[in-house]
């Protein structure tokens, strides 16, 4: 590498900056915030390594930065396994099933569209 070539950081198959101007489109959305509004920015914050924990199984980030691209994989699958969990189950308390079913599908769309499986950001 020389000197002028330089490492653009990226989260998943996202560019750092495209995940900080997510984090700021979704931060301006109207409050109150929705569970799915929640796991959006679960999602980004820690991808972009602005929060510890991962949005479905508070993993820690193991890159030096964030989460690297198996993490990031791995969530998003646990995501899609969380979604299928809580549509299968149908039976509990609707309004706190409805929340975390939201919340995973947040979370899901924002680790998609990170990783790649979508262009359009949620």
């Amino acid at each position: 590498m020389t000197s002028d070539e330089t490492t653009i950081p990226a989260v998943g198959v996202r560019l750092l900056d495209e995940v900080f101007d997510a984090i700021e489109a979704a931060n301006g959305r109207p409050q109150p915030w929705t569970g799915f509004d929640h796991g959006i920015l679960g999602a980004y914050r820690w991808a972009a390594g602005a929060q510890v924990a991962a949005p479905l199984t508070a993993a820690a980030a193991l890159g030096a930065t964030g989460p690297c691209r198996a993490q990031l994989l791995a969530e998003c699958q646990a995501a899609a396994v969380r979604l299928r969990d809580t549509s299968a189950s149908g039976g509990g308390d609707g309004a706190d099933e409805d929340a975390n079913a939201a919340y995973a599908l947040g979370a899901y769309q924002a680790l998609a569209w990170l990783c790649g499986h979508h262009e359009d950001r949620p």
